[in-house]
Order: structure tokens, then C-alpha cells, then sequence
């Protein structure tokens, strides 16, 4: 799936189990697509796995001076994409758990038919949050358009009265009017943008590794820095042998923005005063908005021969907005963590002996009590 969003920069992005193109251009030229073969590079970390948050202030970054209504349109779009495919991969999960649940109630104990039932409810109830989040996000691009155009009308006032002789008193006071309006107008849509973009959610981001084929060699170190708005993440790495690589980090979390785009620098680290910068790409973020994790592949320099393997999880909720206790829908847990535990198959029944059994013990329990063991 080709998608261009910046006149100089391509994207190509694909679901998990496939590396193709993430928007890695050089800023100085323009180069055409490229379809990249599946990779998997092994890598190891010095550490324990961790996930780092570098935006930790309450939403976050302060209202844009200038609205940008054209890319809020574009972010709109994929972040509705987003949120239906969400609610799709979760329809079907629960689809599945009530086939279960029906498949297995004459051949299940009690205790199986529960927890299928807690899973349900608890799928439901993240459906149905799902649901007001993605009318949330209806109700503030609706109120954005309304500005917008609020904004457009008092623009073309202000024009008009411009051009025209301002002599009266009338006219005076009219352009004075519609400027004041049109301000009024721009701050709205500013706060409006600012609070939509405080609704994006959460991306994960996880290393994988870099990719070179003849390029990468045992001993060769390497940082990578990684700017998103105010959000930063740096990392460093050492080519192991056996094609065998350690980080210092594994994970980061960003917070989706709206205007800004993910800046990626590779430096090689050859010696203490001599780094040699191997690429610098600005990559779209837009089309990360899936419901499944998707492993991207970003084309650090102009050839192609080193590659930055990312793979990216989104999740509709950031951590400020996380559901209550009660609730049973951890939002970090993948989909095929979950598809695990639907699938265990139902214990068997208890058999004759065994209710047999279990009806023995029952009564002696009762003559016991009654005093007539």
C-alpha cells in the first residue's frame, strides 16, 4: 500500500509479518518506492525489557498559534481507520467467544463457562469504550469544521472590507468586527486541534534491529535518535558476532502528533571523535493507526543497504486515559495473547465413577453432620 503525504516523501507500510518501505527518504533528494524482501534480524539487549515514556506532562504540548485544518483532515481519516479496524478485530473476538461459549456448554464445567463469560463481558465493555471514543472524536472534528468555516467567513469579510474604501464609520468598525473574529475563530481551532490530538492514543514502538546484508559487520557500534515533537529516544548498538545484536533499549512510547513527523538519525560510532552520520530520514506517522502490530522497515540512506527494523503497536487509549479497576481489558495485551486463551479447548465432563463418587462424599458429609456416621 503506497501512501504519499509530504511532496518529497513516500510511505510504505504493510501489516505485521511483512518489512516493506516506512517512509524512509533522505530530506535533500526525492527517490521512487521500493519493495523490500521480509527480514529478521537477531537482536539481544544488555538490559531487561523496559518501556520508557518520554511525554509524561498532561497532553501534552501547548495549542498550535497557526491551525493546520488540511493535514487534521488527513490525520482524521487514518485515525477513523483506525478505530473501525479496532472494533472490527474485537467484533470477531467476540463472535468467536460466544461460538465457544454456545459449542461448550453441555461439555464444560461451570468454572470454564465463567471465565469464557468474564472474557465476553469484559470485550463488551471495551466495545462499547471504544464506541464513545471514536464519537468523542466525531463530536470534536465536527465542532472543528464549524470553526473552520466560521473562520473562512469572517477571512473573506475581512478581505472584502479591506479592499473596499474603508472612509465610513460603518465599514470601519465592520472590518474591526471580522478581524476580531477571525481570531476568535483561529484560537478555537487551535484548542480544538490540540484536544483531538490529546485523543490519538499511544504508539509502542519496539527495536528490532538494523539490516545491511553486506553493510553491517561484527564490532561496527551504532546510535540511532529517534524525534517526534519534544518526544526523543536514544539508543545505542554494537554488531555482535553471528549477525547477533545488542541494544541498550528495547521499547518507547510516543504520543501521536498531528503537524509533526518522525525524525530517524543512524550514526556510526567509529571512533571516540570521529562519527560518521550514516543517514537522517523523516518518516509519516498517519498510516501506524491499525489495529494490529505492524512491523516497519525504514530505508536509512539513499541506496537502501541499511534498514531500520521498528515494529509498531498503536492502542486507542494512552496511559492518562486508562479504564477503570473494575475493568478486565488490559490494553497492552495483543491480539493473539488473547486469541491464546479463547482458544483452550473446554475440560471433559466428569465421568459415572466420578459422580459416583463425588455423590458418596457429599452424603457422608451430611450424615457426619447430622451425627449418625
Amino acid at each position: 500500500m503506497s501512501l504519499s503525504v509530504r511532496p518529497q516523501r513516500r510511505v510504505l507500510v504493510t501489516k505485521i509479518n511483512r518489512s516493506q518501505s516506512f517512509a524512509g527518504v533522505n530530506s535533500s533528494a526525492d527517490r521512487p518506492f521500493r519493495n523490500l524482501s521480509p527480514f529478521t534480524p537477531t537482536v539481544s539487549r544488555k538490559t531487561g525489557s523496559r518501556v520508557s515514556r518520554m511525554f509524561s506532562m498532561s497532553h501534552k504540548s501547548p495549542p498550535p498559534k497557526v491551525p493546520q485544518p488540511n493535514r487534521l483532515d488527513e490525520v482524521y481519516e487514518a485515525l477513523k481507520k483506525g478505530l473501525t479496524a479496532y472494533l472490527e478485530v474485537h467484533q470477531l473476538e467476540l463472535e468467536k467467544l460466544s461460538t465457544q461459549i454456545r459449542e461448550s456448554k453441555r461439555n464444560s464445567r461451570l468454572g470454564f463457562l465463567y471465565d469464557l463469560d468474564k472474557q465476553v463481558k469484559s470485550i463488551e465493555r471495551f466495545l462499547r469504550r471504544l464506541e464513545f471514543h471514536a464519537s468523542k472524536i466525531d463530536e470534536l472534528y465536527e465542532a472543528y469544521c464549524i470553526q473552520r468555516r466560521l473562520r473562512d467567513g469572517a477571512h473573506n469579510m475581512v478581505k472584502a472590507y479591506s479592499t473596499g474604501s474603508p472612509g465610513s464609520r460603518e465599514a470601519r468598525e465592520s472590518l474591526a468586527e471580522a478581524s476580531k473574529g477571525y481570531k476568535e475563530y483561529t484560537e478555537n481551532m487551535c484548542l480544538l486541534e490540540n484536544e483531538l490530538e490529546s485523543q490519538l492514543g499511544e504508539f509502542h514502538i519496539r527495536m528490532k534491529g538494523l539490516a545491511g546484508f553486506a553493510r553491517l559487520c561484527a564490532g561496527d557500534q551504532y546510535e540511532i535518535f529517534m524525534k517526534y515533537g519534544r518526544q526523543r529516544w536514544k539508543l545505542r548498538g554494537r554488531i555482535e558476532v553471528n549477525s547477533k545484536q545488542v541494544w541498550d533499549s528495547e521499547e518507547m512510547v510516543f504520543l501521536p502528533l498531528v503537524t509533526e513527523f518522525l525524525s530517524i538519525k543512524v550514526t556510526e560510532l567509529k571512533s571516540l571523535a570521529n562519527h560518521v552520520v550514516v543517514g537522517n530520514v523523516s518518516c509519516e506517522t498517519k498510516d501506524l493507526f491499525a489495529a494490529l502490530p505492524q512491523v516497519v522497515a525504514v530505508d536509512i540512506n539513499d541506496l537502501g543497504t541499511l534498514k531500520l527494523s521498528l515494529e509498531v503497536t498503536w492502542n486507542p487509549f494512552d496511559k492518562d486515559d486508562q479504564p477503570s479497576a473494575a475493568s478486565t481489558v488490559n490494553k497492552a495485551s495483543t491480539v493473539n495473547k488473547r486469541f491464546s486463551t479463547y482458544n483452550q479447548s473446554p475440560p471433559d465432563t466428569p465421568s459415572l465413577r466420578e459422580q459416583a463418587f463425588y455423590v458418596s462424599v457429599h452424603q457422608a458429609g451430611l450424615l457426619r453432620r447430622r451425627g449418625q456416621w
